[in-house]
């Protein structure tokens, strides 16, 4: 017994061993579970991993013997060849007669299908064997008494013995089942991250009840989950995300949790593992690797400009950038567990120093390392503080981690498990953004922007010949040699009026601080000759794109100095989807270039709108006078230099409230909204128009 004992120790160790090592076979298609099958059927591969651990009359005689624990000669037959399996007698009787002893249930097409395929083994390309499953069986002209002891030689039609037999079929049968359920959560994980938001945004279709709904909204859904605070950051480190984003984030973090906790199970004695944890361990670390894999393709989607969940559901940019945070954290971690239990099972073994030196493992470093620097650089103290050169190394970075998961596969695995399908669909979601952003700047061509100063605080910038909505990203190849660097803008006006002399501020500062709001009631009926973004239009107009940019440092500081330049617009990229036509009335609350966000509202509400609009200086509003004065049923309230109540401002009928601007303005305002919306008897809905880092 303790000799039987010990030769399962060692061929249990040389079988891991093999496992873990860089592996080559034939091609599959898909995952395994679907379209693969890595063991099918399980009697007839625990049969020849039986069968296949001695050596051949035709394997070469160079080969080393392994000395067992107890002394006996252990000769594996690793160096077996695909023509020695095909071709052997002996071979093919002793594995056809285990098979049709353990396989009485499977039907024959299949067995002979298994026999054609994976009797020489698993190669890409390797020969038949010489005769067939059926053919075998009847070369056995009487039943076989010698039992094959595994390790030993194979000199004559065996009995394969039961208990080798077994350790083989555990370890192969919950192997598969364990892959079979990884890639099943993997699909769960990826499936679920895109079906759910669809699911959730055809919710607003439903008939609620408006004044219930705007009660659901201030207690679940606007509000941030905890505090008071959303687009302010919480001491320089994050955001906190609404209630409703909140909801989303904490199942993303709960399925992971337990898709990688749940649904493991061991079966021992195994030829694979020594013991029930090594066993379970691996699963662990194999279920991590995959889930990791899973999320990639969800992370690149989400930070997409081009995502299509934009186009299909409610959900805006910025809610999708924070999904897009908290699932890059799970994938690491996913990532980092992964590499530590298998450094942690090859250290154990001996084996590190060797595997360590391997590309797959490199390839695999490299993945999990770029994972986790790019996360500890992407906070958000460092984002603001170079968020130029975070783009860059972001980028940069992410390729690196993709093509790295790509080769840590390829170079283990080759094409056999479809382990590398997760990694093209990364590709293909992020090639798709990557055209499409080529295709719209593209489509626009290289144009001349003309800068206009409005004041210490404000430049226009007019794109002659461009169509366009919502907002657009701007590239200005000439203004840095950082040709790549791009900003989105939203636009004020799709068509550019004739120049009107630019009017220089009167207001010291002391002036400013001191204004008081004024109020302005436009007609009841727009302007016939009006544009349809609102712009007043002068005698002479030509299509165009005008966006209104507060100057700070760096990119917007720097167009200052210049007249005109060249520029690349890639647009359109529509605004988020909001329907006030339900509205009474609604109500814009806008601080400095952010009136540009919610011109489109203004300009599409066919009922009574009111603006609140709040400014540092006079330059901008003088700027706007004609846009805002073509605007039907308006009236506008400006507060330079001066604070709003906005709470009062959102005190009215059946109102729909849409706020653009500083960060603590939109918190304010989203307060005003819940606390109102709390007190029941009005119905309120609100919308934030902002970009987010």
């Amino acid at each position: 017994m303790a000799a039987k004992l010990s030769l399962l120790a060692a061929v249990s160790l040389h079988v891991l061993h093999a496992t873990c090592m860089v592996s080559q076979g034939r091609k599959g298609h898909g995952l395994i579970g679907y379209g693969i099958e890595m063991y099918k059927p399980t009697c007839a591969f625990a049969c020849r991993d039986t069968i296949s651990g001695s050596s051949l009359s035709c394997t070469p005689h160079s080969m080393d013997d392994m000395e067992g624990m107890d002394g006996m000669a252990m000769d594996m037959g690793g160096d077996t060849e695909p023509e020695c399996y095909a071709t052997d007698d002996v071979f093919l009787q002793t594995l056809a007669y285990c098979i049709s002893t353990h396989c009485q249930g499977v039907p024959l097409w299949e067995l002979e299908e298994y026999w054609k395929k994976n009797v020489a083994g698993n190669d890409a390309v390797q020969p038949d064997p010489k005769i067939s499953y059926q053919k075998a069986l009847e070369d056995i002209t009487e039943t076989p008494t010698a039992v094959l002891v595994s390790g030993e030689p194979l000199n004559v039609t065996s009995v394969v013995g039961e208990e080798d037999y077994m350790l083989n079929w555990r370890a192969d049968s919950i192997f598969e089942d364990m892959e079979v359920t990884h890639e099943r959560y993997g699909l769960v994980l990826l499936l679920s991250g895109v079906i759910i938001p669809i699911g959730f945004s055809l919710l607003r279709f439903f008939p609620w009840p408006a004044q219930l709904a705007t009660k659901f909204n201030a207690y679940f859904i606007y509000p941030p989950a905890f505090g008071s605070k959303h687009k302010q950051s919480l001491m320089g480190i994050a955001h906190m995300p609404t209630r409703g984003q909140a909801f989303f984030v904490f199942y993303i973090v709960a399925i992971n949790v337990i898709l990688s906790a749940v649904g493991f199970r061991s079966k021992q004695p195994s030829s694979w593992y020594e013991t029930t944890s090594q066993e379970i361990f691996t699963f662990v670390a194999n279920r991590a690797g995959v889930l990791s894999f899973a999320n990639v393709p969800l992370l690149i989607l989400y930070a997409g400009r081009n995502n299509f969940l934009l186009w299909v559901t409610n959900w805006s940019h910025g809610t999708f950038l924070l999904l897009h945070r908290w699932v890059a954290w799970l994938c690491t971690l996913q990532a980092v567990l992964h590499s530590a239990i298998y450094l942690d099972q090859y250290v154990k073994m001996g084996e590190h120093a060797s595997e360590a030196k391997l590309p797959y493992w490199i390839w695999g470093a490299v993945a999990t390392l770029g994972m986790s620097i790019l996360l500890l650089t992407s906070v958000q103290p460092i984002r603001r503080a170079v968020y130029e050169a975070f783009l860059l190394w972001h980028i940069v970075l992410s390729v690196f981690i993709v093509v790295g998961c790509y080769l840590h596969i390829i170079y283990r695995f080759q094409n056999q498990w479809g382990y590398e399908v997760w990694m093209f669909v990364a590709f293909a979601v992020w090639g798709f953004d990557r055209l499409m952003r080529l295709a719209k700047l593209a489509r626009n061509g290289i144009r001349t922007a003309k800068v206009t100063v409005l004041d210490d605080d404000y430049i226009r910038v007019d794109i002659p010949g461009v169509s366009g909505n919502g907002h657009a990203y701007l590239y200005f190849p000439t203004l840095t040699w950082r040709v790549w660097e791009n900003h989105p803008f939203s636009v004020a006006s799709t068509v550019l009026a004739s120049p009107s002399p630019a009017s220089n501020p009167t207001h010291t500062p002391a002036d400013i601080e001191k204004s008081a709001a004024t109020t302005t009631t436009a007609s009841s009926t727009a302007d016939s000759s009006s544009d349809h973004s609102g712009r007043k239009l002068l005698p002479s107009t030509t299509p165009g794109l005008t966006f209104l940019l507060r100057t700070r440092s760096g990119l917007t500081s720097f167009l200052r100095a210049h007249a005109t330049l060249p520029v690349l617009v890639e647009s359109p990229y529509a605004a988020n989807e909001c329907d006030t036509t339900s509205s009474t009335l609604l109500i814009a609350i806008a601080g400095g270039v952010g009136i540009t966000a919610v011109l489109p509202l203004l300009r599409a509400h066919p009922g009574r709108s009111k603006l609140f609009w709040g400014a540092r200086s006079e330059g901008i509003v003088k700027d706007m006078r004609a846009s805002l004065e073509g605007i039907g049923n308006l009236e506008v309230e400006t507060f330079v230099g001066g604070r709003m109540d906005c709470t009062e401002a959102v005190r009215r009928e059946k109102v729909t409230v849409a706020v653009s601007g500083p960060e603590g303005m939109a918190d304010e305002v989203r307060r005003a909204v819940c606390e109102v919306g709390k007190q029941g008897g009005v119905s309120v809905e609100f919308v934030e128009e902002a970009f987010s880092w």
